[in-house]
C-alpha cells in the first residue's frame, strides 16, 4: 500500500505534537509558540523559572513602558522594544544570568538574539513569557512594588492566551 505525501507529512506532523513536550499549560498556546519562536535563544520554562532565587538572576522586561508599568516580574528591569538600545544594559556583565521575557515570548526572543550578538553568554528566554507566568497564577508587581492582579494583554488579538489576572489594555 503507497501512502500518499501529504497524508505521511500529516502523520508525521500528528506525532511530532503529541511527542512534543509542552512547557505551557495550553497545547494550543504550546503550539502557537512553537510555530513562532525560532529558539536561537534557549528557553526556560515557567515552572523552572519559578524555582530559581531571583536575586541570582537578571530578569529583563522586554515589553513597552506602558506595559511594564502596569505589571511586571519581581526587580525585573525594563528594557523597552520599540525604542530598545544597549546602553539599557549597561553595566549588565556579559556572562550575568539572564532571564528576558515579554508577553509570550517573542519580542523577548529577538532583543535577547541581540544581547547575544553583542556578546552576552548566559541569557534564556521565558517561554510563554509573562502570560503564562500569570496563567500559572505566579506573582506580578506594579511600579510601587506592590502585588498586583493587573496584567497588560498587549492587545484584543494576544490576550486571548491570557487565561488569569485582570486584563488591562
Amino acid at each position: 500500500m503507497r501512502i500518499k505525501p501529504l497524508f505521511a507529512a500529516l502523520i508525521i506532523l500528528l506525532i511530532s505534537i503529541n511527542e512534543s513536550s509542552a512547557q505551557v499549560e495550553s497545547k494550543s498556546f504550546d503550539r502557537l509558540l512553537n510555530s513562532m519562536l525560532s529558539k536561537e535563544v534557549p528557553t526556560v520554562s515557567v515552572s523552572e523559572l519559578s524555582k530559581e532565587k531571583f536575586d541570582k538572576l537578571i530578569l529583563l522586561d522586554a515589553r513597552e513602558k506602558d506595559e511594564y508599568n502596569v505589571s511586571h516580574l519581581k526587580n525585573a528591569r525594563w528594557i523597552g522594544y520599540g525604542d530598545f538600545n544597549m546602553q539599557r544594559v549597561s553595566g549588565i556583565p556579559k556572562t550575568a544570568p539572564i532571564v528576558i521575557y515579554c508577553s509570550i515570548g517573542v519580542r523577548s526572543e529577538k532583543l535577547g538574539i541581540k544581547l547575544k550578538n553583542a556578546g552576552f553568554t548566559n541569557i534564556r528566554n521565558l517561554y510563554g513569557s509573562i502570560f503564562e507566568w500569570v496563567n500559572q497564577e505566579n506573582p506580578v508587581y506594579d511600579n510601587s512594588g506592590k502585588r498586583t492582579n493587573k496584567i497588560h494583554a498587549y492587545n484584543r488579538v494576544w490576550g486571548v492566551w491570557l487565561n488569569e489576572g485582570e486584563k488591562v489594555y
